[in-house]
């Protein structure tokens, strides 16, 4: 699995009224998991998920939902969270999948003796 731990600048406001967190992606690397109090966010927010792996909030939810994307529900509103290593995880899992995708399915090779059935037949 990789060493990469995600760090997260606490807020950035957008306007006079509304704060949001904002995600500023910045590898960091290590080899012991994070220990409390280290400054790197061990949980993450569907939000940072979302925006980590480019693709909306719903698409986010949807693959914790599904049981893609390990994550706990926290407290009695139900917080979703993904913690980073699980994230880490699903990555190295889709980088592997993709490969295998890859070696299965050529790009640009037909399969020997495959004719070619895109044309029409005249009658």
């Amino acid at each position: 699995m990789s060493d990469i731990v995600y760090n997260f600048a606490a807020t950035s406001r957008l306007s006079t009224d509304f704060v949001r967190p904002v995600c500023h992606v910045l590898p960091c690397w290590h080899t012991d998991l994070m220990p409390l109090g280290s400054g790197a966010t061990r949980f993450l927010h569907l939000a940072d998920v979302a925006e980590i792996l480019n693709i909306s909030a719903k698409q986010t939810y949807a693959l914790v939902r599904h049981g893609d994307l390990k994550a706990v529900k926290i407290g009695r509103r139900g917080a979703w969270r993904v913690e980073a290593t699980e994230l880490e995880a699903y990555i190295e899992r889709l980088y592997s999948e993709t490969q295998s995708f890859i070696e299965e399915h050529p790009f640009g090779e037909q399969t020997a003796g495959a004719e070619d059935t895109s044309g029409a037949e005249d009658g």
